[in-house]
């Protein structure tokens, strides 16, 4: 309770003390620094955690052993833009690889599927993999994808998010769906949003300047579920000229 508080505290004083943008424009400014980046292909190679709830998951499907408090292994992350990505995870004892493939707005799982990896990729092709396209256009389609998640993107304050301020865009009482921006870079933050089924979660990204990827890509990306951190992908390598084949998103 005294760390909701405290929360909302930190938010009200944000929003009382300085000038926020309205929600249209910063996903406008978040579309133009994105083209700016004119990404068209992208590996990512990097560790993989799973924990909490996501370890029975992800052993199961991956054909290890469930018998620990984290799955540890490695990751993939292969984009086309725009909007095609997909991320492949496998662990030296396991037996299968999995994977999730997003294109053109459909997702499929590839083996049986880990529901943190599936939001990873949900989140990741429409927020990062928009590519050099049209701004007014990526903007209305970022804008229609927080949307249909609940995010009332007419509404707008400020918070904190590792020492970093940032925009947030929804209502800004604990709980309800936002999308949070870093202020600066005009990078995304963080997504919270409750799925049809009921499952609270928030995706965040951490660390735009590392040596694997730059401005691209965040150095970690986590998905949390419930309160519990169920996956964090962390780059390790990374490259915008490899090759990454059509083949790799068929669903």
């Amino acid at each position: 309770m005294k760390r909701t508080v405290a929360l909302l505290a930190v938010l009200v004083s944000f929003a009382a003390g300085a000038y926020v943008l309205p929600g249209s424009s910063i996903i406008r400014r978040m579309a133009a620094e994105r083209a700016e980046q004119r990404l068209s292909t992208l590996r990512v190679e990097g560790s993989l955690s799973f924990g909490g709830a996501s370890v029975k998951e992800a052993g199961s499907a991956l054909g290890t052993s469930t018998d620990r408090p984290e799955v540890q292994g490695d990751g993939v992350l292969s984009i086309r833009a725009p909007g095609r990505c997909r991320f492949e995870a496998s662990v030296a004892d396991g037996s299968s690889p999995s994977a999730v493939v997003q294109s053109g707005g459909r997702r499929k799982a590839q083996g049986t599927e880990i529901p943190a990896m599936s939001v990873l990729v949900a989140q990741v092709c429409p927020l990062l993999a928009t590519g050099s396209g049209n701004v007014q256009e990526v903007k209305e389609s970022v804008l229609r994808h927080l949307q249909s998640l609940g995010v009332e993107t007419g509404r707008t304050g400020l918070a904190r998010l590792g020492g970093e301020v940032t925009y947030v865009l929804g209502e800004m009482a604990e709980g309800r769906p936002q999308f949070w921006v870093y202020k600066d870079s005009f990078r995304p933050a963080r997504l919270r949003y409750t799925d049809a089924s009921g499952t609270a979660w928030d995706v965040r990204f951490l660390d735009y300047n590392s040596p694997a990827t730059g401005e691209l890509m965040p150095r970690t990306i986590e998905v949390w579920r419930g309160g519990q951190r169920n996956l964090r992908f962390t780059a390790l390598k990374g490259d915008s000229r490899a090759n990454v084949p059509d083949s790799l998103f068929t669903l």
